[in-house]
């Protein structure tokens, strides 16, 4: 299982840095090894010393505009679901480049972890927004699920841009099973 967590965190990084956010879209799905871990242990991995967290924070320290190592520390508080710390430091990402759209679908992804889906819907309107042309094509995935998480928070309250959300979350994942479902659901 925690071979497992590596590679995802491994591909993680590279997708972000190199790709926009690609592999960073379905994170929901690829971060549940530690799911059915209880809370207290859940809060004794975030309270004990982490070696690479220590390191990252101290390369930092020496220079607080490395965004790689940011990214690096931002994906291994989410790694020991620190989702705190994890949120602070994607925020500091954004006062360095607030243009790069991948932030903010991270910190949606925190925000849905913290189960506080009012800022995570917002941070997934600032990513679709942060979306540049030429990134589209490597964001799509990520596209798709941050327009069905706008739908599904829009479905009560206005069902007319939940609608306009579902079909281009549609059009960017046609095969998103959940988003068809809404779909369904929103046309009745």
């Amino acid at each position: 299982m925690k071979k497992e967590r590596v590679i995802n965190t491994q591909k993680l990084f590279i997708a972000t840095l190199f790709f926009g956010a690609t592999a960073f879209g379905y994170a929901q799905d690829t971060i549940q090894a530690n799911d059915n871990v209880p809370a207290e242990t859940e809060q004794v991995q975030t309270t004990i010393q982490n070696p690479v967290i220590d390191a990252l924070k101290k390369q930092i320290e020496a220079n607080p505009n490395d965004t790689e190592a940011i990214v690096k520390l931002a994906t291994a508080y989410q790694d020991v679901k620190d989702w705190n710390s994890a949120l602070e430091t994607w925020q500091k990402m954004s006062t360095l480049l607030p243009d790069w759209s991948p932030l903010y679908y991270s910190q949606a992804y925190v925000y849905q972890s913290m189960k506080d889906e009012d800022n995570a819907k917002m941070a997934y309107e600032k990513y679709i927004a942060a979306v540049k042309p030429e990134e589209l094509e490597a964001s799509k995935k990520n596209l798709g699920y941050a327009h069905f998480f706008v739908a599904y928070k829009l479905q009560e309250t206005d069902k007319e841009q939940a609608k306009q959300h579902i079909a281009k979350s549609l059009t960017f994942d046609p095969m998103n099973a959940e988003a068809m479902k809404l779909s369904e659901f929103l046309k009745q």
